[in-house]
């Protein structure tokens, strides 16, 4: 499907070839004309948007100057004298520095190295660092994007909750998706935060109406061909045979550790069945995923389930907003993982990002888009409202006279939630999160040369206070560049847009909504 409405080029030649249901007829089922077309097409060229990277260079300077078979075993090449931020304390960071990757991995980061044998990428002017790590999204919503931005989560009673997520979205469009709509909208979300320089996605996309919606979720990230966690999770209808389907998914997509695409488990609180689903992902070794909102009566329910004996490290509590103190303490205790989406939290009235209670507890939080009809899924957005939200809260209090104070936050601290944190929740950090020899080469390279930033006085302080995805040069995902010189590798833009386009109509008609303009 990529090769038809991405580019010409195969963006999984690492992942073991898997066998059934073949991409075009993932879209043949009630495809609209548009869609049809865009899987009948012969294989588009690459796109280079005109609104992304440097105007004054040409598209065919930038694909001539691509280096090839990125990614391959007997590939390396040298990124030379940007700032690196490895963000491993016993690697460093230099001001100018190299990263020498070979094939996947990372082989050594430092000054001055030297490999005869390997090209050379010239990253003067740019920060060099690892790329982020979405802990949270559900990116089967990419069609409505900003439909509900003025929504809350639910209608809970309170003032403003009439135009809320859990009836429109959740409730309302849901269940109209296709398998083809899903696939569409997880290719798109996917290759817009490679654009963004968001390596790697856990995908909560709770669209699993039925066996061929699962499989066309899974489709869409692969053919992204970037690093995802597929959490499964169920659906609506009467095709929904969640968990029944664990076993084929796993067998047929999740046989090798060696890919892009690994495998965890869904089991909201709200379903009475929350506990069979847990122990399932269990017994298969899954780490389990699920939604944590204190302010829809769920306050106390961490310490419950601790009685239970129930919490532990395989645990990923997203939003974790308006918990009992016994909560934290339990959290804390028993290793539970906590990823945060505090922009969306403060928007839709989830409750306060619990920044200050995570780490007050000793909780490393990750971070989180959620969801893109409300919100912007890039992480220069999550990264600045954490880092502002925890300092307001924090100097606040000082201003009120308060002592004894948490230290505020550095920008640092956010990199590090956006990165090492981040691969430690998705359970990928023995692969990524930091720029450390042996791990894969998950990298971004980010314009400090751009009007918005230069010029340089202080790394951290300009990726997390400066930035936007405007400057994201180059992003690499397990060596395999995937944006070069501010443009997409292998993707057709117009066909792409055009056919989510096409599958948000569908949605809003079959649902009979209205799309509103202003």
């Amino acid at each position: 499907m990529c090769q038809m409405l991405c580019g010409n080029n195969s963006l999984h030649d690492s992942e073991p070839a898997k066998a059934g249901t073949s991409r075009r007829e993932l879209l043949a089922v009630g495809a609209s004309a548009l869609g049809a077309a865009a899987v009948a097409s012969a294989p588009a060229p690459a796109l280079a948007a005109p609104e992304q990277g440097d105007m004054s260079r040409e598209s065919g300077d930038r694909d001539r100057d691509l280096p090839a078979e990125t990614g391959a075993s007997n590939r390396r090449y040298l990124l030379k004298g940007g700032a690196v931020l490895s963000m491993d304390p016993n690697v460093g960071d230099f001001a100018k520095g190299d990263v020498l990757i070979e094939g996947k991995k990372i082989v050594a980061v430092g000054p001055h190295l030297h490999a005869s044998d390997a090209t050379i990428i010239d990253a003067t002017g740019m920060i060099v660092m690892p790329g982020f790590v979405d802990t949270h999204h559900h990116q089967y919503q990419t069609a409505l994007r900003s439909f509900l931005s003025d929504g809350l989560l639910s209608n809970d009673g309170l003032p403003h909750g009439e135009k809320n997520y859990l009836d429109y979205i959740h409730t309302r469009i849901t269940p109209f998706f296709r398998p083809q709509d899903a696939f569409i909208a997880e290719l798109v979300a996917s290759l817009s935060q490679l654009d963004a320089g968001v390596t790697t996605v856990v995908d909560t996309s709770q669209v699993g109406h039925s066996p061929a919606h699962s499989d066309a979720v899974i489709k869409g990230l692969q053919e992204a061909g970037r690093r995802s966690v597929f959490v499964y999770s169920p659906g609506v209808g009467p095709h929904n045979i969640f968990p029944n389907d664990l076993q084929r998914i796993r067998s047929r997509y999740f046989s090798s550790t060696d890919q892009l695409l690994t495998l965890a488990m869904g089991g909201e609180l709200f379903d009475p069945n929350f506990r069979t689903y847990w122990n399932i992902g269990r017994q298969n070794g899954l780490y389990i995923v699920t939604h944590l909102v204190g302010s829809l009566n769920q306050e106390t329910l961490v310490e419950q389930l601790a009685s239970e004996g129930l919490l532990g490290p395989d645990l990923e509590f997203i939003h974790a907003t308006h918990l009992s103190e016994g909560s934290w303490q339990a959290i804390a205790s028993h290793g539970v993982t906590v990823s945060m989406a505090a922009p969306i939290e403060m928007a839709m009235r989830h409750g306060m990002p619990p920044i200050l209670a995570a780490l007050a507890h000793g909780v490393q939080p990750a971070l989180s888009v959620d969801v893109e009809c409300t919100m912007a899924a890039d992480f220069f957005t999550q990264m600045r409202t954490v880092f502002t939200l925890q300092r307001a809260l924090v100097n606040e209090r000082a201003i009120n006279g308060e002592t004894n104070l948490p230290e505020l936050l550095t920008c640092r601290d956010v990199i590090r939630f956006a990165t090492v944190e981040g691969a430690r929740v998705a359970r990928l950090s023995n692969k990524i999160g930091s720029l450390t020899p042996g791990k894969e080469a998950d990298i971004i390279l980010l314009r400090a040369d751009a009007i918005n930033v230069a010029p340089l006085n202080n790394v951290p302080g300009a990726v997390v206070t400066l930035m936007d995805r405007s400057n994201v040069d180059t992003v690499i995902v397990a060596g395999r560049i995937r944006k070069w010189r501010g443009a997409l590798v292998d993707v057709n833009w117009p066909l792409l847009r055009a056919t989510l386009e096409a599958s948000r109509d569908y949605l809003l008609q079959a649902a009979g909504v209205q799309r509103v303009l202003f």
